[in-house]
């Protein structure tokens, strides 16, 4: 069972995607709150596995509230899959920045959002389909100041399994293209990110595009 927070001060919506989820056999609501504050307490309650936290909301929004909970949180720290109906970069920049695993669009479908959740809980980034290759773009450019990490110090299948995760593949997908276990890509993953110095999979994506290693398009 996959335990799972949601926050939206929308009642009808908190009430909809509580009702989804319950009628789901693999997940389980462990609490709801109506804003971040109330969000950041019933995180640290109910340690739930994942968080559908809702960006903006009066008082404490979510990105500020996220940022609040994987703080504060012990390991494991919960996963936090954001949700909003505005398609606007600065919700994706604060998201990466606090930590946030996924940002997906409230117009999605019940379908999409189990699938989201099960990918974040089981440590993938996730990012609505709308928005993943503007947004990694737009965040590489942002970022470009900065000298991109070498990627000399990584084997080539270390940058296979790496190139394969910028392109939107799951672990599930890398290890079935690559004819290997799901556990050895999270190995490889795990080592790419150490040597690189990275702290999630999204910011991994992100040096991915910024330092050539995928060319947005191709």
């Amino acid at each position: 069972m996959i335990t799972v927070l949601v926050v939206d001060d929308q009642f009808l919506i908190r009430a909809g995607l509580v009702g989804l989820l319950r009628a789901a056999p693999s997940m389980e609501v462990v609490g709801e709150a109506s804003d971040g504050a109330e969000a950041v307490a019933l995180a640290a309650e109910t340690n739930p596995q994942v968080i559908l936290m809702d960006v903006r909301m009066p008082g404490l929004n979510g990105i500020d509230a996220t940022e609040r909970i994987l703080a504060r949180a012990a390991d494991p720290a919960p996963r936090v899959l954001m949700l909003t109906t505005f398609d606007l970069d600065e919700y994706v920049y604060g998201a990466l920045r606090v930590g946030a695993s996924g940002f997906l669009l409230k117009d999605a479908g019940p379908e999409r959002l189990f699938a989201a959740i099960n990918a974040v809980a089981n440590g993938d980034a996730l990012f609505a389909p709308s928005v993943t290759r503007r947004l990694v773009q737009a965040y590489a450019r942002q970022l470009a100041r900065e000298r991109p990490p070498a990627l000399d110090a990584l084997t080539t299948r270390e940058l296979e399994v790496l190139k394969l995760t910028a392109r939107g593949l799951s672990n599930a997908e890398i290890a079935e293209r690559l004819y290997i276990s799901e556990a050895t890509v999270k190995t490889h993953l795990n080592r790419t990110m150490a040597k690189l110095d990275l702290g999630s999979r999204a910011q991994a994506v992100v040096v991915a595009y910024e330092s050539g290693l995928v060319v947005p398009g191709r």
